[in-house]
């Protein structure tokens, strides 16, 4: 019975010491909180994004025409 026992323990420690999917895990956890991110603020970075794209634009025929 104690080896039984015994045997359960080192059993469980050894699945407690299994990290195979923490890696995983983290890099699924990054994903949903980067598209949160995105969703959150998307719409305000799409908005910066484009007026600076715009200033470049004038910037750039400026630059051109001259």
């Amino acid at each position: 019975m104690k080896a039984k026992l015994n045997i359960m323990k080192k059993k469980f420690a050894e699945i407690l010491k299994d990290e195979s999917a923490q890696g995983a895990t983290e890099y699924i956890l990054l994903i949903v909180v980067i598209l949160g991110i995105m969703s959150f603020f998307g719409p305000e970075i799409k908005g910066m994004v484009s007026d600076k794209m715009g200033d470049v634009k004038a910037q750039f025929q400026g630059f051109t025409n001259q």
